[in-house]
């Protein structure tokens, strides 16, 4: 069975700005979570869900994409077999686990479970 992609993030350097530059571009609205400083996007139940975060202290940003997966140490594994780099993770979030690699060009992908 393939590994379906779930959610898209933008990790901003100023997640206030990013909101309402998106929410005025897209018309997305925009749920700020209670858990954690992170944004969900509503885009009308079209399309796959995502979020805007803040970057790592230090960090330019990015807009990476997260791949559903059984087993996250397995996968983180098995990209540093092919190449790539573990960039962080397992993390515990509400509704499962997060991670991320660098593939081997430094792309940032990232790799979900989820429990709900």
């Amino acid at each position: 069975m393939s590994n379906p992609t779930t959610w898209f993030e933008v990790a901003a350097r100023d997640r206030e700005a990013m909101k309402a530059f998106y929410a005025a571009l897209f018309e997305w609205k925009l749920n700020d979570m209670d858990e954690m400083p992170y944004t969900v996007i509503d885009a009308g139940g079209e399309g796959i869900p995502g979020g805007i975060g803040s970057a790592p202290d230090g960090h330019p940003g990015h807009v990476t994409f997260y791949v559903r997966v059984d087993d996250i140490e397995a996968s983180l594994a098995r990209a540093e077999d092919l190449g790539g780099k573990r960039l962080m993770g397992p993390v515990d979030i509400p509704s499962g686990q997060i991670a991320m690699f660098a593939d081997p060009e430094g792309h940032e992908i990232g790799l979900m479970t989820q429990t709900s």
